[in-house]
């Protein structure tokens, strides 16, 4: 059975361990544009410090994880732009070395530690970058995605991260082939469906989404992200109920992203108050994603150190 690194596994039984926000937001906030098909990914060649930037900013508010920038960092994505295989596999590396960096200098900067590193691994939607995360159903088979996911999650697990996040997935047969690809790798991973209501984004019910991961054991922690936050509070009583394992929750801020415009509509919902809810109900993993920035990271920390 694959456990997490000891200080890992401690925080988590203890819990909850607060997770960071959106790191796109931070880095938008500070002036970069994000625009094209690598989202964040392109800063681990142009500008890695940003990236040490945006991590620490986290870390200094309160976060104990941080969530690396390889969510779209594919082969296949940086194939497009011209970058081969071990460039692309030392990038993604890299994206794991930049998060430990920023730790390293928080804790020289006085925040109380320990603070970890979950290596991103986002869905095969986001290397197409059409918005087809939200809606899943590909059109490929299990063993199609498991092929596409694994060499990435390699890399990433060789560069020792303490877990895996295996984030935003839409489709429960995505996520069969993401607990494929993760046996034998030596890494503790949690598992993260992106929902609207009660259904994963390709419409499966979530007790059927949370089933899957009852019995891997590298997974960890299994639960939501980038959803809206009135999801959630469902979500996590049926994870608790079907899977049996802690649960992992960071919703977006309660915009949602236009793919075809490339833009975020509605009107903020996080709220830093809804979180307390979250974790009685058996959330051990809670954070933001997708427009949350380091200050309601600070509200959130501190509702759940109370």
């Amino acid at each position: 059975m694959v456990s997490a690194l000891p200080s890992f596994a401690d925080a988590l039984a203890a819990g909850p361990v607060v997770l960071d926000g959106g790191l796109s937001q931070q880095l938008d906030s500070a002036g970069h544009d994000l625009s094209d098909a690598l989202w964040s990914a392109r800063l681990l060649a142009e500008d890695p410090e940003a990236v040490v930037r945006a991590h620490l900013a986290f870390y200094e508010a309160g976060a104990q994880v941080a969530i690396t920038s390889s969510y779209q960092a594919t082969f296949e994505g940086f194939a497009r732009r011209g970058i081969g295989h071990d460039e692309a596999a030392a990038l993604l590396a890299r994206s794991v070395e930049l998060a430990r960096e920023a730790a390293r200098r928080a804790t020289a900067g006085g925040v109380a530690g320990p603070l970890f590193v979950a290596a991103s691994a986002g869905p095969y939607g986001a290397m197409l970058a059409d918005g087809s995360e939200y809606r899943g159903r590909y059109g490929l088979s299990v063993a199609e995605l498991e092929r596409f996911h694994r060499p990435r999650l390699e890399v990433l697990a060789a560069a020792r991260p303490d877990v895996l996040a295996l984030e935003t997935v839409p489709d429960v047969d995505e996520a069969r082939a993401l607990l494929r690809a993760v046996r034998g790798l030596g890494t503790p991973a949690w598992l993260s469906y992106s929902i609207e209501g009660g259904r994963t984004r390709a419409g499966q019910p979530l007790d059927e989404a949370f089933a899957v991961a009852a019995d891997a054991d590298e997974v960890i922690a299994v639960g939501v992200n980038c959803c809206a936050p009135q999801d959630v509070d469902r979500a996590v009583e049926v994870a608790v109920r079907v899977a049996g394992k802690p649960v992992v929750v960071y919703p977006n801020s309660g915009e949602h992203w236009d793919a075809a415009a490339r833009v975020w509509c509605g009107t903020a919902a996080f709220r830093a108050g809804r979180v307390a809810g979250w974790a009685a109900a058996g959330a051990r993993l809670i954070g933001g994603c997708c427009r949350v920035g380091p200050d309601a990271i600070v509200g959130l920390a501190a509702q759940l150190r109370r």
